[in-house]
């Protein structure tokens, strides 16, 4: 009952997807009877070993055979019936060998607590909000009939572990949601807010694979504006910007809202319309072309599925060349400067959501002040309601009322405390508090076994959940350890009771650990994706400004260089996108080869390309990179240096930009004064 987002691999169909999903899930189901069956062989002389070695036995065969069976499950419409049959066998089971080894303060009693922890990471809300309902049942039915726990022992637990599964839940539920945000992102120019390159054709891979399979027609509409290049080179990038990102809005609102529209790179613009084939095709083009002709006039081509083509090769072929046709059979025209002034105007910055460090700091500090305020509020009931006999009674109340407004306090500092310079010691501090606390109030009430025993254990799944392994891995030896110590010198605690909790727990957290490192895993990949061009392999705008600017906040001495690729529009209309995509590529592996040490390179969009160039003489550095393009393409070039020409990433573009357009106009009045010249 694994939720998707829980696979390090995207399978790539749904079925797999499901199957790899059951067999997840059967293979944890499977952890608890094993750990029953090791129990039950190194206690042998207990009572009712019979009885609960089969129900052990029971309950790995129906996880086994579900393991077995998980591809015939995942196709089949029972898949639901046999997940739930699951649940339930788990749970029954769980009650039934908890009874039978003397109730819930048995050492058998942490396994229903501990299947709760388990289901709040691996179930989405609505389903883990039922089986948490099953287990309290469960749970309580095993306090009710099974052999008297210690006052307030069944409450603490329920309370307890009900505060620790919430607060997983929500944790694992946010590293979903930050996940799917990082694959949206990935997936989006930043620019335009279409699709990008690796989304749109990601799309197009999709459609076109459905489209041969069930027949329904789907149309790739590719878009190419018209003499786009003298809108840069008149008005400059930004106005260039603004009419692409006008461009994206156009085409949206003469579609369908199901159509899907992507910058493919450069003006280039892609249009995937699903349930159209070649008769409603050219209509639809046309209602595209008048749309634009009010703004950025474009040449326009389209290709069917699967009537013209079958795979997306031979769409975008086919599309590509009726494009080009339409362009060498037209006159184009460059946007009026009324449209240009007017995509100017109604620019608005991109809104995008970003994914920060601070944000996933900040979640895991929330976290861990939250199970600090839950557990000291469930110890504080204790000490209220149940611990009457108890003389340090009101030692454990005061204690625990300081740890309750501690995790308050944590909890609403967060946002700071990510932000601090100083977070890694403040976090060790935190950290030390917490465990100091953990340790004391078992201490106070009597050893590990007592009622609030189970808060030393508590933190670990989370800190598992939430920390790297490297970072979390001594604070759950050392809470470990203090625990087995505890067992061993304080109260009369039972080797076994002390070992299966902690074995039980211990299981949850390498559980816990598993999931938090294969999260952290996918946000590193998808991070990468989202800062990466597709066509080139360098940074994109988005990575491009993340990495400069961070990198300029270090006052280092350094300059910024753009690159403008002349006549580029000329290629791609004479040779094809394809020969203007391997010259793109080419320049791209040509920056970053011949850059210093330590450069940052990245693409910008269409032709154009930026570096950060450390140290001084950036100058003469920009006329080395220049000399290298030249073996195979004209550049233009601007250069800015840090601090004479501005302090921010925009500064330094702004002013980069102005010369590389001076230098543009300088070059092109050269050029007609050489032609009168010659004349």
């Amino acid at each position: 009952m694994m939720s998707a987002d829980a696979h390090t691999a995207v399978p790539r169909t749904r079925a797999d997807a499901r199957a790899a999903i059951v067999r997840s899930s059967s293979g944890r189901a499977l952890l608890a009877p094993v750990v029953v069956g090791l129990y039950l062989a190194v206690t042998p002389h207990g009572p009712h070993r019979p009885m609960m070695l089969g129900i052990a036995a029971a309950m790995a065969a129906f996880a086994l055979v579900t393991w077995w069976a998980a591809p015939w499950i995942a196709r089949s419409r029972t898949r639901v019936a046999v997940q739930a049959s699951a649940l339930v066998v788990n749970i029954v089971g769980g009650c039934a060998l908890t009874l039978f080894e003397g109730g819930i303060s048995s050492p058998l009693g942490a396994l229903l607590p501990g299947s709760v922890i388990f289901y709040a990471i691996m179930m989405p809300p609505r389903m883990f909000a039922v089986a948490a309902a099953l287990a309290a049942v469960a749970y309580w039915t095993a306090a009710l009939l099974g052999d008297p726990a210690p006052a307030g022992y069944a409450v603490v637990y329920t309370l307890g572990m009900g505060g620790l599964s919430y607060i997983c839940l929500r944790h694992a539920a946010a590293l979903a949601t930050l996940r799917r945000r990082l694959a949206e992102v990935s997936r989006v120019d930043p620019l335009t807010r279409s699709l990008n390159r690796r989304g749109f054709d990601e799309q197009l891979e999709s459609a076109v694979e459905q489209a041969r399979r069930t027949g329904v027609p789907v149309t790739l509409i590719l878009t190419d504006l018209d003499k786009f290049k003298l809108i840069n080179d008149t008005w400059g990038h930004q106005a260039g910007d603004d009419v692409l990102a006008a461009t994206a809005r156009t085409m949206s609102g003469a579609l369908r809202d199901t159509d899907l529209v992507g910058r493919l790179g450069g003006d280039e613009f892609g249009a995937l319309l699903t349930g159209t084939g070649p008769d409603d095709a050219p209509a639809i083009v046309e209602r595209l072309r008048t749309a634009l002709e009010n703004g950025a006039p474009a040449s326009l081509g389209y290709a069917s599925c699967p009537a013209e083509a079958t795979t997306v090769e031979e769409l975008r072929r086919l599309a590509d060349a009726r494009a080009y046709a339409d362009k060498t059979a037209r006159t184009g025209r460059a946007p009026a400067e009324r449209h240009v002034t007017q995509a100017r105007e109604q620019a608005a910055a991109p809104t995008l959501a970003r994914v920060t460090r601070d944000e996933r700091r900040r979640r895991s500090i929330a976290d861990m002040g939250r199970l600090c305020a839950a557990d000291s509020s469930v110890a504080v009931v204790y000490a209220a309601l149940f611990a009457t006999g108890s003389p340090h009674r009101l030692t454990i109340g005061v204690v625990c009322a300081l740890g309750v407004l501690y995790g308050v306090a944590v909890v609403a500092g967060a946002g700071w405390l990510s932000r601090s310079a100083y977070v890694r010691p403040l976090m060790a501090f935190n950290a030390v508090l917490l465990f100091a606390l953990a340790i004391v109030v078992p201490i106070l009430d009597g050893g590990v076994d007592s009622t609030t025993g189970v808060g030393m254990l508590a933190p670990m799944p989370l800190i598992a959940l939430g920390a790297r392994l490297r970072v979390a891995m001594p604070w759950l030896i050392l809470d470990a350890a203090a625990y087995l110590l505890l067992a061993a010198t304080v109260g009369h605690t039972d080797p076994a009771y002390a070992i299966m909790h902690l074995v039980g727990f211990g299981l949850v957290t390498a559980a816990c650990a598993v999931q938090g490192s294969a999260s952290a895993e996918r946000r590193r990949r998808l991070t990468d994706l989202s800062q990466t061009d597709a066509l080139t392999g360098l940074l994109n705008r988005r990575g491009v400004e993340d990495r400069i600017s961070g990198r300029l906040g270090g006052g280092e001495q350094t300059g910024l260089v753009l690159f403008d690729l002349d006549g580029f529009k000329t290629l791609n209309d004479t040779a094809g996108h394809a020969a203007g995509d391997e010259l793109l590529r080419w320049v791209a592996s040509t920056l970053t080869g011949q850059a210093p040490a330590g450069s940052i390179v990245g693409r910008l969009g269409g032709d154009e390309f930026v570096a950060l160039i450390p140290g001084a003489g950036v100058r003469a550095v920009a006329e080395g990179l220049r000399a290298a393009l030249a073996a195979r393409t004209a550049a233009s070039v601007g250069v800015a240096a840090l601090p004479d020409d501005g302090h921010t990433f925009a500064e330094l573009y702004a002013h980069a930009d102005a010369q590389l357009y001076a230098e543009k106009r300088r070059r092109g009045a050269a050029q007609r004064v050489a032609g009168v010249t010659v004349a």
